[in-house]
């Protein structure tokens, strides 16, 4: 190889290395950035369940329905059960079955909310069969937390739709079922009840998993920059002096 062509070799690598430095660290600097991100909502839950519980005519008032997001709510409303929704391939106790979610209208109000009652085991004889849960006419209380809509699972087709579907998309069934439903959802809690269990998870933001990726990142940052060193400093230049024999 010619001086000039290692020369431009040299140069390429250099640039390479520079780039792939670069990139790796904003990368990194990403995953950081995603995780204060989500142990600042993570704070922000700890302080709201410190509150206490947002009643009806409050959870009404409020002009944006997302400041509220993961606060402790006691709505009092009735339930329109035939709209109640059965997710598929929900776990609770590592046991798969279906989260049972049914909107409620909300005491001296035309709004309606979203809330997602429990879980229920499936019939693992037959697939099409519904659990029996219980719900309750008139008036209710429901207490809970107020959350964003289910969470949604990987699935072939779009938005389904019936009593068993693989998730809900809130739009989609804001306008299938014409109903005026609010923005946010309550994730119901306490004591199993209406055949429903609700042994919710702890929310998890998964911080873990930012700071993991952002280690991968540095790291392959900080192996780009070895390997630059050894193989374009040190063996082409420092390695060759060492092996020069005395004069």
């Amino acid at each position: 190889m010619t001086a000039r062509a290692s020369l431009v070799r040299f140069w390429l690598m250099t640039l390479g290395a520079l780039i792939g430095i670069g990139v790796t660290l904003a990368l990194g600097r990403w995953q950081l950035s995603r995780a204060a991100q989500k142990v600042a909502i993570q704070t922000e839950i700890h302080q709201k369940n410190k509150l206490s519980a947002i009643a009806t005519p409050e959870f009404l008032a409020t002009k944006d329905e997302a400041t509220n997001l993961y606060r402790r709510i006691a709505l009092r409303g009735t339930w329109l059960p035939r709209y109640t929704v059965y997710l598929d391939n929900r776990q609770m106790h590592e046991t798969p079955g279906f989260f049972v979610v049914t909107p409620l209208r909300l005491e001296h109000s035309d709004a309606v909310i979203l809330v997602q009652r429990g879980w229920v085991q499936r019939n693992f004889m037959d697939r099409t069969a519904l659990p029996t849960i219980d719900t309750p006419a008139g008036l209710v209380l429901v207490q809970g937390r107020i959350a964003p809509p289910p969470s949604k699972l990987f699935q072939f087709k779009g938005p389904g739709t019936g009593l068993i579907r693989q998730n809900l998309d809130l739009p989609q069934f804001r306008i299938e079922t014409g109903l005026p439903l609010l923005g946010v959802t309550v994730l119901q809690t306490g004591a199993p009840s209406d055949g429903l269990q609700r042994d919710w998870p702890p929310i998890n933001t998964g911080v873990e998993t930012n700071y993991g990726y952002a280690f991968q990142w540095f790291s392959f940052s900080a192996l780009i920059a070895i390997l630059y060193v050894w193989f374009q400093i040190i063996r082409r230049f420092v390695a060759p002096r060492r092996q020069r024999p005395a004069a």
